[in-house]
């Protein structure tokens, strides 16, 4: 039986479709699902003659009664606030720049995307060296070469928290940059001539046009600047080890330690579910708030 124009569309779309559906359950769904199941089981890599026990919630009850644990939730929101927060703001304030339009503009833009170009790993040695406190830059700059007065900056817990956010901040505030600047490019250039023959001012052009018609972007930027703060491990891992006394210890990293250097990859994996719970319960609301128009004028 000959299939209609129409039904043989359709099956061409799915035929599409398909393969990306496969990548999708293969690599996404499999392995969030394949990490609840073991969240539920008591699983001891070093200890492989127990098995692999059935606890039910057991892990997610200690979870929630283990001190570092809760200590690593905390330093993870303040991390996400915080890093969020600087890099929307100076990605506004560097798609505002690159977005003027003036001689060099071009070399200015490739420059403002080196950081984020930059592998997270290399970034982060980078900034470790940065605060060493033997012959770091950040001491010479701030102490010259009167050493006694040098800081061990990642050694003390607050300066050592305040180092991953500023490399953090560093890294990416490029990227939110430039999903601000395609906000920026698509406001049409009438609404600025007639607000200049209109008599308003640089800042209220800003206040009342660009950053109304800007805020989805920003809101985008927002969106995946905190789905991204919420799974930092490299920083810590590089730069402080979670250290000094768990000052830097985040989720994903005191994760990480449980299963890798504990052997614990049923209590591990509970970390692993809770910090994607945290991420989906965000990205729903950020995206009710899109939908609802919240941030429209």
């Amino acid at each position: 039986m000959q299939l209609s124009l129409q039904a043989r569309e359709r099956l061409f779309g799915y035929t599409l479709l398909t393969p990306c559906l496969l990548f999708v359950i293969i690599f996404a769904f499999y392995p969030i699902l394949y990490s609840f199941y073991l969240s539920l089981h008591k699983i001891i890599l070093s200890l492989p003659q127990l098995g692999q026990p059935f606890s039910g919630l057991d892990n997610y009850s200690a979870l929630f009664q283990d001190r570092i644990a809760l200590h690593s939730l905390r330093n993870t929101l303040i991390f996400v606030f915080f890093t969020t927060v600087f890099e929307i703001l100076l990605g506004l304030v560097i798609a505002l720049i690159i977005n003027r339009q003036f001689r060099g503009r071009g070399l200015v833009r490739a420059a403002v995307l080196i950081p984020w170009a930059v592998p997270t790993v290399v970034a982060s040695q980078m900034w470790r060296f940065i605060f060493n406190d033997k012959y770091g830059l950040a001491n010479f700059l701030l102490f010259g070469s009167d050493t006694s007065a040098y800081s061990a900056w990642l050694a003390n817990p607050v300066t050592a928290f305040a180092a991953i956010m500023i490399a953090d901040v560093w890294k990416t505030s490029s990227f939110a940059g430039l999903l601000i600047l395609a906000g920026l490019q698509v406001i049409p250039e009438d609404l600025y001539e007639a607000a200049q023959i209109d008599g308003a001012s640089r800042w209220q052009q800003f206040r009342r046009i660009t950053l109304p018609l800007v805020k989805p972007a920003i809101l985008i930027a927002l969106l995946f600047r905190t789905m991204d703060a919420f799974r930092v491990f490299d920083l810590v891992f590089v730069m402080t080890q979670g250290g000094p006394a768990d000052a830097t210890n985040v989720l994903q990293f005191y994760g990480y330690k449980k299963i890798f250097a504990e052997g614990l990859m049923g209590y591990g994996s509970t970390i692993s579910v809770l910090v994607f719970f945290i991420s989906l319960l965000i990205s729903i609301i950020y995206i009710r708030v899109i939908g609802t128009g919240l941030f429209k004028e």
